[in-house]
């Protein structure tokens, strides 16, 4: 009964795969030594024999044959009468080994003796994911979506170890139902509760890196160098390369032909939009090439206090702004710049804004020149008739009114 109690610990403890073999003997060796260390008071005389992959035990105590009533040890020494009950022909000074059955120990040691090597096992189990998942940090792993729970999702990696992705650690765009196979990156290990607790990402910029590293060649051979990553996940984010090799161009390898290359990451990054620059140390370059697809007139930089000043003409104020201001916040994350924008003033002093014209024009008519960046009269008045009718779903007459109203107000 105990044996077979036994035999199954040692088939739980060969399942589990992280665990080095060597470890695993020294663990099982020391849980045992431990049940005899407290029956017999000692146990340098005995000799463990163990077989997990079997399940075999076997423990056998060496002990010193001695003249009958000579006996001072019980533990170390044996009398000549008992040792000759186990074979006719020992003689006193030889030494005798005597195996002990788990049974002699009594039930209740044996039981404790399981809890203790399963608890044993159990810790050094958790001990070899964390230290695994330790080395992981910034890799992008796969794992199954097991259970959705309101504040973050638990996953199952391809070994079945439990991993964990916060709410907030996914993209806005995110829709997972049980079963779903996703990519993340590990961003966190940590121990909470005597358990490993492994945390993955899609919002790190470490996950954009990690794409870009398997969808160009050129990255991950080393002829392209990402220098640095910012993102709005699931709504922009940005990209600073680099070429090693002159005839090599970053962007472009970037992107690939046709975007071939971007386009799965975008798709993994449900439809984010990804500008990729090319790294100068040029600064006032830089600041420029990261307020893309904005086209800028100046720039002042301070670098003492890494601020910003930039001017633009007044229909390039908002695709700079980008919506909800991500771009020229990306544009500051990346530069670590702090970016004001100001309108040129050689291009629009008397310039305003299409809101101002709400009491002539309708709202609707005004939303429509909104949604294609243009906010001011002038940046309206910039634009042939041709690009307003193509762009807008205003007809050629109202867009002729709306253009009278805005040149007699700036005239």
């Amino acid at each position: 009964m105990t044996q077979l109690n036994l035999v199954d610990s040692f088939k739980e403890f060969k399942e589990f795969k992280n665990i080095d073999r060597e470890v695993m003997m020294g663990i099982l060796e020391d849980v045992f030594r431990a049940m005899i260390l407290k029956k017999y008071g000692d146990d340098s005389n005995f000799d463990i024999i163990i077989n997990p992959e079997k399940g075999d035990l076997e423990i056998w105590r060496n002990r010193t044959i001695v003249a009958d009533g000579a006996v001072e040890d019980e533990n170390e020494e044996i009398a000549l009468s008992e040792a000759l009950k186990i074979e006719d022909d020992f003689e006193e000074g030889e030494e005798v080994s005597e195996e002990i059955k788990l049974e002699s120990f009594g039930r209740r040691n044996v039981l404790s003796l399981r809890q203790n090597l399963a608890g044993r096992i159990m810790d050094l189990e958790k001990d070899a994911i964390y230290q695994k998942y330790k080395e992981r940090v910034g890799e992008v792993v796969s794992a199954e979506v097991y259970q959705i729970w309101k504040r973050e999702i638990l996953l199952v990696d391809d070994e079945d170890n439990e991993v964990v992705m916060p709410r907030e650690n996914q993209i806005p765009g995110d829709f997972f139902k049980k079963g779903d196979t996703i990519r993340a990156v590990v961003s966190a290990v940590e121990m909470k509760n005597n358990n490993p607790r492994i945390v993955l990402s899609r919002t790190a910029p470490e996950f954009l890196e990690r794409l870009f590293e398997q969808e160009v060649p050129e990255i991950y051979d080393g002829l392209i160098t990402i220098k640095r990553v910012v993102r709005a996940p699931g709504e922009r984010a940005k990209v600073a390369v680099e070429s090693y090799d002159e005839r090599v161009d970053p962007v472009g390898a970037c992107v690939g032909m046709k975007g071939s290359r971007i386009h799965s990451i975008v798709r993994e990054l449900k439809n984010e939009n990804i500008d990729v620059i090319n790294f100068t140390e040029n600064e006032q370059l830089l600041v420029t090439r990261a307020l893309s697809p904005a086209k800028i007139t100046t720039i002042e930089l301070n670098e003492e206090t890494r601020e910003a000043k930039v001017f633009l003409k007044a229909d390039q104020v908002s695709l700079a702004i980008g919506k909800g201001g991500n771009n020229i916040k990306l544009a500051g994350l990346l530069t670590n710049y702090e970016i004001d924008v100001y309108r040129d003033e050689e291009d629009g002093t008397d310039d305003v804004e299409l809101k101002e014209f709400s009491d002539e024009i309708d709202a609707w008519i005004l939303d429509e020149f909104v949604k294609i960046g243009l906010e001011t009269a002038r940046s309206v008045l910039n634009r042939d008739e041709d690009f307003l009718v193509n762009r807008t779903d205003l007809e050629l007459e109202t867009i002729r009114e709306v253009v009278k109203i805005l040149k007699d107000e700036l005239s």
